[in-house]
């Protein structure tokens, strides 16, 4: 299991193996990174935000530049962000691979504050990072930035395997309370399951 100890003290990584296809399997998340618009701060060609997003552990985002190395996910309308996950494998990339990383939110590149900062230790495998404001509710934003501050090794460029983004599933009881009430006889008869 990766280690992984946040500034902020809330990055957590489960005592299982971390599974994010879990999480949304589950039925408590949703997958929402396919409604954002995702660029990245630099990539070498074939190495770019398609290989990020592709569900393919072998692929990688490589960065192409200085730090910090960002991944810019918008999303058109205000969206509730549980968490990030993110997958990196240390053995693999090894002066490649992030060893501070800084979550920040807001509406647009100009006011993103940050929400989160984590420092990992040689990680391998997913990395879960929770995203809560001060009433220790879900983000609502409209932008995510992950930045690379540093890498293991004092390495320059970045690889970041994979990222999902999870919004919680709401559920709410339907119930005919909230419909308007039944006027008419025939409608009253049937306004209660016997």
């Amino acid at each position: 299991c990766s280690k992984m100890m946040s500034l902020n003290s809330t990055v957590r990584v489960s005592s299982e193996d971390p599974d994010p296809s879990r999480e949304e399997r589950s039925g408590r998340v949703r997958e929402v990174g396919n409604e954002a618009v995702w660029s990245l701060s630099s990539c070498k060609p074939g190495f770019g935000v398609e290989q990020l997003r592709d569900d393919n552990l072998d692929t990688y985002w490589q960065s192409d530049g200085p730090q910090p190395h960002l991944v810019n996910i918008e999303f058109r309308r205000k969206t509730t962000i549980q968490d990030v996950w993110i997958y990196a494998d240390y053995k693999a990339d090894e002066s490649y691979t992030p060893s501070r990383i800084s979550i920040r939110c807001g509406t647009h590149f100009n006011d993103l504050q940050e929400i989160e900062v984590a420092d990992l230790h040689e990680p391998s495998g997913w990395l879960f990072i929770p995203l809560k404001d001060l009433q220790e509710k879900p983000i609502r934003t409209y932008m995510v930035q992950i930045a690379v501050q540093s890498n293991h090794q004092n390495g320059r460029d970045t690889h970041m395997r994979q990222i999902k983004i999870h919004s919680p599933v709401e559920v709410k009881p339907v119930t005919v309370e909230l419909m308007s009430p039944f006027t008419s006889q025939d409608f009253k008869t049937f306004s209660a399951v016997r």
